[in-house]
């Protein structure tokens, strides 16, 4: 964290998003591509690189830039790949390193915890329940019929009143160009994590936003 950023002061809550921020959830989507391909007699496999620039997209728009020319009808193809997803194991060690840990540390701390994500909220909820995580969030959501998606701030704004957190006293925890986009849109101080999926297009168009170089910076934080 640079030492001229300010964190908020109470910090009392932290929203973060989930995908390229907390999970490396690009394995998981990886994965199910490959295996939709493979099914189709395709050799051809998915590139984390580019589900990696495309994960703030999300949506149609990443299902057709990873599967290419191979994509079929994007719709179709994006519905099956929730599908597939809906049942997909969730990897134990899905977490980037150090995740867990502080949001342990934050949450016995008294910092309330919110995930603010344009995943589909039934697969925000399966993940964190999956790893053990969801216990730690006051609010979880992801992106539902009629809900703005992200950089839109009603989700954001959603998850606050949930958490019945002052936007004034919380921190927006992202990776990407939308995360920052968001965290403005709805009022919010905002920090990027370092090892984030959109982390250096994020810093080259917004280049004086606060870095997080590990959770336990905000943990630390939170302890003063």
């Amino acid at each position: 964290m640079n030492a001229t950023q300010k964190l908020p002061k109470p910090l009392r809550h932290i929203l973060f998003d989930l995908d390229g921020t907390l999970v490396d959830s690009v394995r998981i989507t990886c994965t199910i591509i490959d295996s939709m391909l493979a099914e189709r007699g395709l050799a051809h496999r998915a590139d984390p690189a580019l589900a990696r620039a495309m994960d703030a997209m999300g949506g149609v728009a990443m299902i057709s830039a990873v599967m290419g020319v191979h994509a079929r009808d994007p719709a179709a193809d994006l519905a099956e790949f929730r599908a597939r997803h809906a049942v997909a194991a969730t990897p134990a060690d899905l977490p980037f390193p150090g995740v867990v840990p502080a949001l342990s540390r934050l949450a016995a701390a008294g910092i309330g915890l919110g995930i603010c994500s344009n995943k589909p909220q039934a697969l925000c909820t399966k993940i964190l329940g999956d790893l053990g995580l969801a216990g730690h969030f006051a609010a979880i959501v992801g992106a539902q019929p009629d809900l703005p998606r992200k950089p839109a701030p009603d989700a954001a704004r959603l998850a606050l009143a949930r958490m019945q957190a002052d936007p004034g006293q919380c921190l927006y925890v992202g990776d990407s160009a939308v995360d920052v986009a968001t965290a403005a849109a709805a009022g919010l101080p905002v920090a990027l994590v370092a090892w984030g999926y959109g982390f250096e297009a994020a810093r080259a168009a917004a280049p004086d936003t606060m870095v997080l170089h590990d959770l336990a910076e905000l943990a630390v934080h939170s302890d003063e």
